[in-house]
């Protein structure tokens, strides 16, 4: 039922043949979506643990790219600050960690996390990507708090994105909002957690979302991981 759902919500944005970037693969459930949706996949993660699972699922699927790095603001070196527990969570937002230790007195689902490991990463950014396999239709970037830098690294319009946000860091989402204003005339729609349901019958502006997005409650900061999409 999940993937049905999942498959359902991407099939509004990807045909089959299309090319898309899953940035922050972490394990691949995305790209298994992706695929059943008969579309290309660049999957970008910088994990070596979760490359070499991804390596296993889809390392001999020729419409699989996996690329064993960082998507950043400018190409260079990036420090990842390692969640030993929850891979997930990995992240290279310090502003991340910091709001997560900070919430976890107040919200149950961030409590126990840490970030104990520290490992530097190669980064590109999405224009280098673009030019490494071509222009996506669809973009999805889920990069634990990172996921502004990463639109940074764009310089051009692109059909859509999805980019994940908590409410514990939710400046994050407007910055995101932003930075697609800048891009192009966008409109915008969100999910809610794992329901793979968008939040309104209709896309609304950016001045919408940006006020759904100040009035969710802090309550939703782990309980309801929230990925919110444009589209021109």
């Amino acid at each position: 039922m999940r993937r049905w759902r999942m498959d359902r919500l991407y099939s509004d944005f990807v045909r089959r043949g299309d090319l898309v970037f899953d940035i922050g693969s972490h394990v691949g459930d995305r790209i298994g979506s992706f695929r059943r949706l008969g579309c290309r996949v660049v999957a970008v993660e910088p994990q070596p643990r979760l490359v070499r699972i991804l390596q296993c699922f889809y390392g001999r699927d020729p419409d699989v790219a996996i690329e064993p790095m960082a998507i950043a603001a400018a190409p260079g070196n990036i420090e990842l600050f390692v969640n030993l527990n929850n891979a997930s969570l990995t992240t290279a937002s310090s502003r991340f960690v910091a709001a997560a230790s900070a919430s976890a007195s107040a919200a149950p689902g961030w409590r126990g996390e840490h970030w104990p490991g520290r490992f530097v990463t190669p980064a590109i950014t999405l224009d280098q990507l673009i030019e490494r396999h071509g222009e996506p239709i669809f973009v999805k970037i889920d990069v634990e708090g990172f996921e502004a830098e990463a639109l940074t690294g764009l310089s051009r319009p692109l059909v859509a994105f999805s980019f994940e946000f908590t409410t514990i860091l939710r400046r994050v989402a407007i910055d995101c909002v932003t930075r697609c204003r800048a891009l192009g005339a966008y409109r915008y729609n969100a999910a809610l957690g794992e329901t793979q349901r968008l939040a309104f019958t209709q896309w609304v502006d950016a001045e919408a979302i940006e006020r759904w997005l100040e009035a969710l409650p802090d309550s939703a900061s782990r309980s309801w991981p929230i990925g919110a999409g444009c589209r021109g």
